[in-house]
């Protein structure tokens, strides 16, 4: 009978733990329906005034412009990696800080500053004593355009005094509900590769064309920091939707197992009884 109690706990406690993943999953799927819907709403935006800055800058002198002028003497090199604050994502949290250290290893830690965005990041690179220079947590639950352009002033102002030659970001694209790509770009100094498409006929800008592409750039900057973050947030949701998903079909099919197993013992005591009784009866007639 000790057997059977046994396994009617674990399938209590399974039984648990199944419902606190389904609630996780239901959770996650709210939360991925909005945020996926401010990134998408995002990319058209950013996409825009990629290409409309891209018209304009071939006829800017880029020096002008500090976010476009390119570093080169300390060799110090900024990592922006975006994970989240909470784990039971699978392996999106993963991912992003293998990745991080692969590209760190091959320009040695001590050239790397690293800008953590979310508590995952930031915990795993400060205890094995990575140099951090800024971190961000516990704003994912009210995300919003200033703590991009917060996040976005901070790594302006240590590549403009010139602490960092390059900025780097590491970061889960969302491609679409059951898949994140991992991506890992340049950030700054900014590039905008001549756009072909690009008309050449005479046009009289007001203001002129440096003014309007001064203006532009680091908007568009402080909108790419919120792409990056408007894509990490829909990942991480898809990523945690899917995983406790899982976790709910594997407690689904443990709880079956155990039944199955609880079922078994429980005749075999039954038999062992009957035998009992059966044994015990004979030997009161012989």
């Amino acid at each position: 009978m000790a057997n059977l109690k046994n396994i009617r706990s674990q399938i209590k406690s399974v039984t648990s733990i199944q419902k606190v993943t389904k609630a996780m999953k239901m959770v996650a799927a709210a939360k991925l329906r909005k945020s996926q819907e401010n990134m998408e709403k995002a990319r058209p935006y950013s996409e825009r005034l990629k290409n409309l800055i891209a018209d304009l800058i071939h006829d800017v002198d880029r020096s002008l412009m500090p976010l476009l002028e390119k570093h080169s003497g300390n060799n110090k090199i900024g990592f922006v990696v975006v994970t989240g604050d909470r784990g039971l994502a699978g392996s999106f949290n993963t991912n992003i800080i293998k990745k991080a250290e692969k590209e760190i290893a091959k320009i040695g830690i001590e050239n790397a500053e690293l800008f953590c965005i979310g508590k995952k990041g930031y915990e795993h690179f400060f205890k094995r004593d990575y140099r951090v220079v800024n971190h961000y947590k516990d704003f994912w639950v009210n995300l919003n355009y200033n703590q991009a352009i917060n996040i976005g002033n901070d790594i302006i102002s240590a590549y403009v005094n010139k602490k960092i030659d390059s900025v780097q970001v590491i970061y889960n694209y969302f491609k679409n509900v059951g898949s994140q790509e991992l991506i890992h770009e340049n950030l700054l100094p900014l590039d905008f590769a001549k756009n072909k498409d690009a008309k050449n006929s005479d046009i009289i800008y007001e203001p002129s064309k440096a003014e309007i592409v001064k203006s532009l750039v680091p908007k568009y900057f402080n909108t790419q920091i919120w792409q990056y973050l408007l894509e990490s947030f829909a990942s991480e949701q898809a990523a945690r939707m899917l995983a406790m998903e899982n976790a709910t079909e594997n407690a689904k099919d443990m709880i079956n197992d155990l039944n199955l197993e609880f079922n078994k013992a429980r005749q075999t005591a039954i038999t062992t009884e009957m035998l009992e009784i059966v044994g015990g009866a004979e030997a009161l007639s012989n």
